[in-house]
């Protein structure tokens, strides 16, 4: 296991049927994801046909009312959710109460206080949720008899399985650090989201890399806002064997500013990139001015523990 979810896992798509749904769950079963099922109440008993999937053929994938419904008839373990921002908070609980254990959240522009609720509810429930505004998770085949699973919007192909765990709060510059390491290889890479509220933090995200046999290093990727950062740093200076790498985005942004997400801002002198930076590196975390140059200092530390 690899990141809170095993390969091949059964995995249904809420908002299946829906344009960004059709295009990313196309995408999701060529890289091989084993998708069991859609969930829209008003399509319900429609049958989706795909082409070629990663193993060439078509693949027909059955629409449910309901998270319960599609849960009970297929075994899914986890969901994904493309899902418009003002019913998102009830998809998400929908598919708690379901008892779906892995909901990754793609919506963007969730309110604050949905997300607080829905977060809230899966602790009490025991449930793992990635997101919201966020690119997703992919996991890399842990062998050659199986599949990895890619949920959400990731690009499959990048990569390959390696040595390496990546966590960013930002889409963009996880595709990029990806491509920067990808004659290296991960083991899985999640986009924790930018959002003040998320379901995964960073520090979770680096207990779960510590926890994984597999993975040997770290790539964290920041960015301006909040003090998620500083606050795995911290755990990692206490608790982390393995080596971590970071590179945070925005040592430009003016003060004040909302820059891309909706946690992406600086107030009263806190959380820029540069404080990010140094507190970072006060713990031993070695951080990048650039995506490059944190991919060479990541090969760098490889080299390290190899030698």
């Amino acid at each position: 296991m690899t990141l809170f979810i095993e390969d091949d896992a059964p995995v249904i798509v809420q908002g299946m049927t829906g344009h960004q749904g059709m295009t990313h769950t196309a995408r999701m079963l060529k890289a091989g994801t084993n998708i069991v099922g859609g969930v829209n109440a008003r399509k319900a008993g429609l049958d989706v046909t795909f082409p070629a999937t990663r193993d060439g053929e078509d693949a027909t994938i059955h629409v449910y009312a309901s998270c319960a419904e599609a849960r009970e008839a297929t075994g899914a373990e986890a969901s994904v959710v493309f899902v418009p921002p003002r019913f998102a908070k009830a998809a998400v609980v929908e598919a708690i109460e379901a008892g779906i254990k892995l909901i990754v959240v793609i919506t963007e522009g969730i309110p604050v206080a949905d997300s607080a609720y829905f977060v809230e509810l899966a602790l009490r429930h025991g449930v793992r949720i990635v997101g919201p505004n966020c690119p997703g998770l992919m996991t890399l085949a842990s062998s050659d008899e199986t599949h990895g699973v890619n949920l959400g919007i990731i690009p499959d192909g990048i990569v390959g399985r390696g040595p390496l765990g990546l966590v960013s709060k930002s889409g963009t510059l996880t595709y990029q650090l990806m491509g920067e390491l990808s004659d290296i290889g991960f083991t899985a890479c999640l986009g924790a989201g930018g959002d003040p509220i998320v379901g995964t933090t960073l520090l979770e995200a680096l207990q779960a890399f510590e926890a994984d046999p597999n993975t040997k290093a770290v790539m964290m990727i920041g960015e301006i806002g909040g003090n998620a950062e500083q606050d795995a740093a911290q755990w990692a200076a206490e608790h982390m064997t393995k080596p971590v790498v970071a590179y945070i985005a925005g040592f430009t942004a003016p003060e004040g500013k909302q820059m891309g997400h909706a946690g992406a801002i600086v107030s009263g002198g806190k959380g820029t990139a540069k404080d990010k930076k140094e507190a970072l590196e006060a713990v031993g975390i070695r951080v990048g001015r650039t995506p490059g140059q944190a991919a060479d200092i990541m090969r760098e530390v490889l080299a390290g523990i190899e030698r």
